[in-house]
């Protein structure tokens, strides 16, 4: 499989297969940094899992209730806060060389899109 790189407005998202050890990317139009695969894994699975517990939470709040929800793995920490339909997205790596990141609303629905689709083979 060859080098993916996915963007949009605000975010973007690649995988290496080939490359040595950092074969994973996140990031805005203004940084990024690589992630490990381990990483880069974790980074989708959790990204995930806080978009589709965010879905389920629509029939939960009241149309101006926000919400704040966390998930994390031994390697990373994440935050999503705001609405069901609308949220902000905040990382920070746990491991190694230690960083952190944010996404606009507007850009969350973009990057959860190609994070899902990322690595289909």
């Amino acid at each position: 499989m060859d080098r993916v790189l996915k963007t949009g407005i605000g975010w973007r998202i690649g995988w290496n297969p080939s490359a040595p050890k950092y074969k994973g990317l996140v990031g805005t139009d203004d940084w990024a940094i690589e992630l490990t695969a381990a990483e880069l894994d974790d980074f989708c699975r959790l990204l995930a899992q806080l978009a589709d517990t965010m879905k389920q939470m629509t029939t939960e709040l009241m149309d101006e209730e926000k919400i704040t929800l966390e998930a994390e793995s031994d390697l990373l920490w994440m935050e999503v806060e705001g609405y069901p339909h609308g949220y902000c997205l905040r990382f920070i790596l746990n491991s190694g060389r230690c960083a952190e990141g944010k996404w606009n609303a507007e850009a969350v629905v973009g990057l959860l899109e190609a994070a899902g689709m990322l690595k289909v083979f």
